[in-house]
């Protein structure tokens, strides 16, 4: 069993930065690779970024390339998505995931989800 926890989200001002994190507990979370994705009011769940099990290849959806970074910390279990730049178009609420992932693309897998962290971008 994994349980997922994300922190870090809040209210910023255009241009502004946010870090998430997500926490991870259960015996198997350090194999399975990890994504974040968000979900605005009336729109469908959106991939963000995603990092294999051993950090070695990362994928970014195409609207956060260049802005967002994704990273995880073995020793903590802990998976961050550092975000600059921010638009209000990015305002949404942000889950991390259990993926695997497929050539450039990351699958939510196993059905484990953290409970989601807002955020809400504006002035």
């Amino acid at each position: 069993q994994i349980h997922l926890a994300e922190s870090g989200g809040g209210l910023v001002q255009p241009g502004g930065s946010l870090r998430l994190s997500c926490v991870g507990s259960g015996p198997n979370f350090r194999t399975y690779a990890m994504g974040w994705f968000r979900q605005a009011p009336g729109k469908e769940r959106e991939f963000v970024a995603g990092i294999s099990f051993d950090g070695g290849n990362i994928v970014y959806g195409d609207s956060v390339k260049g802005r967002f970074t994704i990273s995880r910390d073995f020793a903590e279990a802990t998976v961050y998505l550092q975000m600059n730049s921010l638009k209000p178009e990015d305002t949404a609420v942000y889950y991390c995931a259990t993926t695997y992932a497929s050539g450039t693309h990351y699958f939510p897998v196993d059905g484990y989800w953290g409970q989601g962290t807002q955020v809400t971008v504006s002035s």
